[in-house]
């Protein structure tokens, strides 16, 4: 079965979080992603722990390989003349670049975006920053945490507190780090995935689509013509920033409207409403989100108390929190579950990690899947894919995760090197084969 994305070829020049999980979602679906990394260390995720035993020691993380089945490797010195015409070669032959370098890191080295459209004209370059190619933060460092803060997002997660914090801004109540990386993911990841497929859209057209007949009383519609693609590729600029702060469309659309300023434990989605909270109970935590009044109609009349159906909208620190509090704190996290199959009030239990992992809904949507990884007795467990396509569903296991430069020779010659111009290349250090080769893959450690 052909994959969606079968045909696409992507250049990945990124390290770490953003870009490895927007290539793995492009590579779980059939685009054919080759790594470039350096003739060091690599990608520095390569050597985080824990590790997988008996994988090839640069392909044995398990962060590493969480990111990047599916995908080839190829080693390139860019800071040396031959490997960058190497690079050159391969972006003639791509559809993608994706790169997370600060801004200007490729220009300065000759081959930026402007060096690679000559050579390849629909290129589709794809840049994932914090701050994005413009603005006053262009060249500034940051992380995940950095992003959030200054977008307002993690300002506002977190419970209510005295109002007045440091230079009178915001609530007192602590902000809440998020497990999950919304903004490297959320922010950078998924619209990278999204901006390049837009691109490759508008680059290459869409095909001619029939009239549709009339059928069971629907009209007959009409046909659309073929829409000619331009032929070119462009850069598409994800700031992590920028895509973080959309995750605040409702509550920044609010604000705009009427001026009214939010604080940290004060909007309706975020802890103001007792019918919208998490509740400890007799052995754990339990969330309710019965924002609808059915929902919360249902849940007091189910525990007895439909006395508290008209204090929906109260907060907490109400008499009618400290009321719901108290009811979560009479049954065990399995009672509560019971009680939700029995009323429907949007109630589930918060669970630990491993016990999300081995729950019956994870399983049944098949998000965890075992990789053939050599090496690796049994094979390695991890996430799968998390988009299901009915006819063309992704797949996650047609290659495992590379070595270091595991596919250098291979991947020259395929762009037309000869066995001796490889030679020469690997000599002169402008590319590098494999880590075992080489005798560096047990030496980089972060």
């Amino acid at each position: 079965m052909s994959l969606p994305l079968a045909g696409i070829r992507v250049l990945d020049l990124s390290r770490l979080l953003p870009g490895g999980f927007c290539s793995l979602l492009l590579a779980d679906f059939g685009a054919e992603v080759l790594k470039v990394e350096d003739t060091g260390m690599g990608d520095y995720i390569r050597w985080s722990p824990p590790y997988i035993e008996g994988a090839e020691d640069s392909a044995k993380s398990a962060l590493f390989l969480a990111l990047n089945r599916n995908k080839r490797s190829i080693r390139i010195d860019l800071k040396n003349e031959a490997g960058r015409e190497v690079l050159l070669r391969l972006v003639a032959e791509h559809d993608v670049v994706l790169e997370s370098f600060r801004p200007g890191v490729l220009d300065r080295l000759g081959v930026g975006y402007e060096r690679m459209r000559e050579v390849n004209p629909g290129i589709v370059y794809c840049a994932i920053t914090g701050y994005g190619q413009s603005g006053p933060k262009r060249d500034a460092s940051g992380h995940d945490m950095n992003y959030l803060g200054l977008v307002g997002l993690l300002g506002l997660t977190g419970e209510r507190g005295e109002r007045g914090g440091v230079g009178g801004h915001g609530a007192g109540g602590h902000p809440i780090q998020s497990a999950g990386q919304i903004a490297d993911l959320g922010g950078g990841a998924l619209m990278a995935a999204f901006g390049i497929l837009a691109a490759l859209r508008e680059r290459d057209g869409s095909p001619e689509r029939p009239a549709m007949p009339a059928r069971e009383g629907l009209p007959a519609g009409p046909e659309i013509p073929a829409q000619p693609g331009s032929g070119l590729g462009q850069v598409v600029d994800v700031s992590m920033a920028d895509g973080a702060l959309s995750w605040l469309a409702l509550v920044a659309g609010a604000y705009l409207a009427d001026g009214t300023v939010p604080h940290r434990g004060e909007l309706p989605l975020a802890g103001s409403l007792i019918c919208y909270r998490p509740y400890g109970c007799a052995d754990g935590w339990v969330t309710l989100g019965a924002l609808e009044p059915k929902f919360w109609q249902a849940f007091c009349r189910g525990v007895g108390r439909e006395d508290l159906i008209p204090r929906q909208f109260e907060g907490p620190g109400s008499e009618a929190h400290a009321e719901v509090v108290a009811i979560f704190e009479t049954r065990t996290r399995a009672q509560w579950e019971q009680f939700a199959g029995e009323h429907d009030c949007c109630l589930e239990p918060i669970l630990d990690l491993d016990e999300a992992l081995r729950s019956e809904l994870v399983r049944a949507r098949e998000m965890v899947v075992t990789l053939d990884q050599p090496g690796a007795a049994g094979g390695v467990r991890q996430l799968g894919v998390p988009v299901k396509l009915t006819r063309t569903p992704g797949s996650h296991d047609r290659l495992p995760g590379p070595a270091l430069g595991e596919h250098t020779a291979q991947v020259l010659a395929e762009v037309g090197y000869s066995e001796q111009e490889i030679e020469q290349l690997l000599h002169a250090g402008a590319v590098a084969g494999s880590a075992q080769q080489d005798g560096q893959g047990v030496t980089f450690r972060v």
